[in-house]
């Protein structure tokens, strides 16, 4: 017979290891790449001395003469705090009640509930690594009922709980659930029991997350902060990456640029390039252009894609549109506490009834921070133009990829 205790059992010895795989590996194809370590942690921060330079102990000299002063390797200490991520499920007493005598049943029930956490897990991890760390979405620019346009909404999914904020004010009392994303005219419809005015430049973060998420490449990359990890950009300016605002098309001279500087002045190998899938399809036509063999990788994880010079060319629909990311993923590390664990009382259990409801929910936790080692070794080319033209168009039945 199926109790609350075979359920326990279910997600502690069968769900756990499977999740925990499939979000590591499958949840996206720059996260697969990025390996994982428990070493630097300290408490509830990572301590990490990251090397710049080389060691300047060398030189040559007469026969007799004065030996090379010695100088050691330079250091400096990163200091990031590291951030609670969460994923949790509902379970009603009805629906276990109702499995009881159904093995079946109750493994589909199962099933389903921890299918939709990976899937939303996946999605806001795998947002997290191009973000910034603030949790923005997007950015309102009007609002008519309760649809909002917006300036992008590759952020935004059906589902998705957010919180509105006007400067450091919140608007909402409760979170705003998205029924709606138009992808084509960039809104977006939300629901909530309490009106809501959302006017020019209000922003859309997730749900409780505002300034609590992982640094992404959104931080790395941001020229307008003066420090990163603890450490001023002022007083290390090897940590500011490379970076091109030429608006130009898409080629593989401009991408070799890249890879060519890192690789000359900073002793970085990329191995890994990321971009839109406007950006990709506008590398693909310049291929097909000028006829040239377009050759194909897997990855990690089961994922194909296209290469330059073979270093992977990924599409990921976190990417603003005319972005271009070039990056050396050995010099990324996400450090973590412990991997995916099931948050558990002082009892050992996991469901816990939900006060004043017919319902139990098993949260699952992990608490991790990314580091980026060597932000000089990596690149960002913006303003890439591309030729080809959306071929999406706005219909009234709606939008033609409801989800992304």
């Amino acid at each position: 017979m199926v109790t609350l205790q075979t359920a326990e059992n279910a997600l502690k010895n069968v769900y756990l290891g499977v999740v925990a795989n499939q979000l590591n590996t499958n949840a996206n194809p720059l996260l697969a790449r990025i390996k994982h370590s428990s070493k630097d942690v300290w408490g509830k921060e990572i301590r990490k001395l990251a090397p710049f330079g080389i060691n300047g102990g060398i030189g040559a000299g007469s026969e007799d003469g004065a030996l090379p002063v010695s100088s050691g390797n330079g250091y400096v200490q990163f200091v990031a705090e590291l951030k609670n991520l969460y994923g949790k499920i509902e379970l009603s007493d009805k629906a276990i009640r109702a499995s009881a005598n159904d093995i079946g049943a109750f493994v589909n029930l199962l099933s389903d509930e921890m299918e939709g956490l990976v899937k939303a897990s996946s999605f806001n991890l795998g947002r997290m690594l191009y973000g910034d760390g603030t949790g923005l979405l997007a950015t309102a620019s009007s609002q008519s009922t309760k649809t909002v346009t917006c300036d992008k909404v590759n952020n935004l999914i059906e589902g998705m709980l957010v919180d509105i904020y006007n400067g450091t004010n919140k608007v909402n009392t409760a979170p705003l659930k998205i029924t709606y994303v138009d992808r084509v005219n960039k809104t977006f419809t939300y629901e909530s029991s309490a009106d809501v005015t959302i006017s020019n430049g209000y922003k859309v973060y997730v749900q409780g997350s505002k300034d609590y998420e992982i640094t992404g490449l959104g931080k790395i990359f941001d020229s307008t902060q003066t420090s990163i990890y603890g450490v001023s950009k002022t007083d290390y300016p090897w940590l500011k990456p490379y970076t091109s605002t030429t608006a130009t098309e898409i080629s593989d001279i401009l991408i070799q640029q890249a890879v060519d500087f890192l690789d000359m002045n900073v002793d970085s190998q990329i191995n890994f390039i990321t971009c839109s899938s406007q950006v990709r399809r506008a590398y693909q036509e310049y291929l097909g252009a000028y006829r040239r063999n377009v050759d194909i990788t897997e990855l990690e994880g089961g994922y194909k894609t296209i290469t330059h010079n073979g270093i992977p060319v990924v599409a990921d629909r976190f990417v603003d549109d005319d972005t271009m990311y070039l990056l050396n993923t050995n010099d990324f590390c996400l450090h973590e506490l412990c991997d995916w664990k099931w948050l558990e009382g002082e009892d050992g259990r996991i469901l816990r009834q939900n006060q004043g409801y017919p319902t139990y929910s098993a949260t699952l936790v992990k608490y991790a921070e990314l580091i980026c080692d060597k932000p000089c070794g990596q690149a960002k080319i913006s303003g890439i133009k591309s030729t080809v033209t959306n071929p999406f168009t706005p219909s009234t039945s709606g939008s033609t990829d409801s989800q992304g």
